[in-house]
């Protein structure tokens, strides 16, 4: 544990997380990634991407990979020198002030917290099987039926939420001994359904007999966004937002960060090929597009009672219900430290800021469970809801690379326990990447998004307003002038794209196509990565607003030992 000396002479301790309890080492790190990766998306995302991309969805698996690793390395690099609770959030704070602390706040809040609902709500979905939790509704356009909750499912769903607060209430502690063990069975599940998929029944012309390109580039990349690929691999994010209740940061967050988007490639891309395999040639003959399974509740579980694995399907079914569990656990707890920073930073009320005894902030933990009650309601399912977190998560993870480029222009001879090579490149191209992803969602997505983001504002607004001579500065050249032209610019290419096919009617124009897509998005990033370059906060801010936080964590030290375990 770090002493009150250590806290106050090196900025990187994240001296104003002393409230938050460091308990939890490298393997519950590491878990705490993996454990949010490996969720409800593998349960659904091999047919979803399938669906969209055909055999080349596993090129959609490993390009996703590739582009998330830019993206993990940009934060392996920031949580290991500033490991703060909340890194996502805190980190403009740091290097582009309050208003783009907020943007980023805000946008990765409202990811997170409707991460756990969908969650149980993709449990729940396989246990329909047993009890009447969701009913199905088919949507025109869809090969699969979208499921919503019933008067039953409802109770059940906001029961497990619930419990979610009662185990982060009872501290860090708990929650990393609950999820190390869900974890190492959530491993051996999914490395059992590809061995069994690939060892049973594996049909190698399916690679080919429909073409391993039925819609071509355009599939493959808008399976990455919409397939469930990008948010299968979104939960390396928890080594960073844990990163403040960690035993030893500077090790730790880069071997959580990287770690768990490497196993997870390996597992999804092995996953999706044994899945490919094992469907029928009989339930293609309409294409890849229109696969689906008739009277059951989950796609993996469907293929285990097809090829006579019904011992396995059975599994399935347990797993079905533990896996996205424990990913929604995980994302209450995420959930509750993004207000928690929010909090810290002073453009969110201070309230969420306030711990327990315990190290908790228990004001954030409520505030996500009645949201999560909210999402509950009879709103789109799983399938729909994919592509909105995982574009409005992406998009909160942009400010990372900029504010990596930007503290080493700030900070220079700040200690950077992991350090990326090549100076501006991997920032540049996980910033691109992110951009990129969330084009690839389309526009039926995106403006759904952008109408969050301008919520956000106006709720800015009003706490500002109710909370005068109270609020940190916001910071308006350094944020503004960068964060404004990248969301408006984003928004106005998403409408302009071909992301969905314009004659999918989502109301896009269509006259950017791929090719040309992906080359404004190019000139487009590269502007805003050099604008927000030039405005950011002099080092003298940077370094006053670290000094800062440190100076609090001597005295709160004293409250982290007195404080219950």
């Amino acid at each position: 544990m770090a002493t009150a000396e250590t806290a106050t002479s090196s900025p990187d301790t994240g001296g104003d997380d002393r409230r938050l309890r460091r308990h939890m080492g490298p393997v519950a790190l590491l878990f705490a990634g993996l454990g949010s990766i490996i969720g409800s998306g593998w349960l659904f995302g091999a047919l979803t991407s399938a669906q969209i991309a055909g055999p080349a969805a596993v090129l959609s698996w490993a390009i996703g990979a590739v582009m998330i690793m830019l993206i993990a390395l940009v934060y392996a690099e920031l949580g290991s020198a500033l490991p703060l609770a909340g890194g996502v959030v805190r980190y403009p704070h740091l290097a582009f002030g309050s208003f783009a602390s907020f943007t980023s706040g805000w946008i990765t809040w409202v990811a997170a917290a409707t991460v756990a609902p969908i969650e149980v709500e993709g449990a729940l979905q396989y246990a329909t099987k047993y009890a009447p939790f969701t009913s199905a509704h088919k949507l025109s356009g869809t090969a699969e039926p979208v499921h919503t909750l019933t008067s039953l499912g409802y109770p059940v769903a906001v029961a497990g939420l619930a419990l979610f607060v009662v185990i982060n209430y009872f501290g860090i502690r708990w929650f990393a001994r609950i999820n190390n063990v869900v974890v190492w069975w959530k491993l051996a599940i999914i490395c059992l359904v590809i061995v069994a998929f690939l060892f049973t029944t594996f049909h190698g012309a399916n690679f080919t007999s429909h073409e391993f390109l039925p819609t071509g580039w355009h599939g493959v990349f808008s399976a990455i966004a919409n397939g469930g690929i990008v948010f299968s691999y979104l939960g390396f994010r928890q080594g960073v937002e844990l990163a403040g209740e960690s035993s030893n940061p500077r090790r730790n967050v880069p071997l959580a960060v990287l770690g768990s988007v490497g196993i997870a490639a390996v597992i999804y891309i092995g996953l999706q090929v044994a899945f490919l395999g094992a469907v029928q040639p009989g339930d293609l003959n309409k294409g890849w597009g229109s696969l689906s399974f008739a009277n059951d509740f989950g796609p993996l579980a469907a293929i285990a009672t097809i090829i006579g694995l019904g011992w396995l399907a059975t599994l399935l079914y347990i797993d079905a219900v533990i896996s996205p569990a424990d990913t929604g656990l995980i994302f209450t707890t995420v959930t509750a430290r993004i207000s928690y920073a929010m909090g810290r930073n002073e453009n969110a009320p201070s309230a969420l800021a306030r711990t327990t005894n315990r190290g908790v902030p228990f004001i954030s933990l409520l505030v996500a469970f009645v949201v999560g009650l909210i999402v509950l309601l009879p709103f789109p399912s799983w399938q729909q809801l994919v592509g909105f977190i995982t574009s409005a998560t992406v998009l909160s993870f942009g400010s990372g690379p900029l504010v990596l480029s930007a503290l080493r222009r700030q900070l220079p001879d700040m200690e950077r326990p992991f350090r990326l090579p090549g100076g501006d490149l991997i920032a540049f191209l996980a910033f691109l990447s992110s951009n990129l992803i969330v084009f690839w969602a389309g526009w039926d997505v995106n403006w759904k998004l952008f109408v969050a983001v301008l919520l956000g504002f106006v709720m800015l607004a009003v706490f500002r307003a109710f909370n005068r001579g109270e609020s940190a500065p916001l910071d308006w050249r350094s944020g503004a002038v960068w964060v404004l032209p990248w969301l408006a610019g984003l928004a106005l290419i998403s409408y302009l794209g071909n992301y969905p096919a314009k004659s999918e009617g989502a109301g896009n124009t269509g006259l950017i196509t791929l090719g040309w897509g992906i080359l404004v998005i190019l000139v487009f990033s590269a502007v805003i990565f050099t604008i927000a370059i030039r405005v950011r906060l002099v080092p003298d801010s940077v370094r006053r607003r670290i000094e800062e936080a440190s100076t609090e964590s001597a005295e709160e030290e004293q409250t982290l030992q007195a404080g219950p375990a």
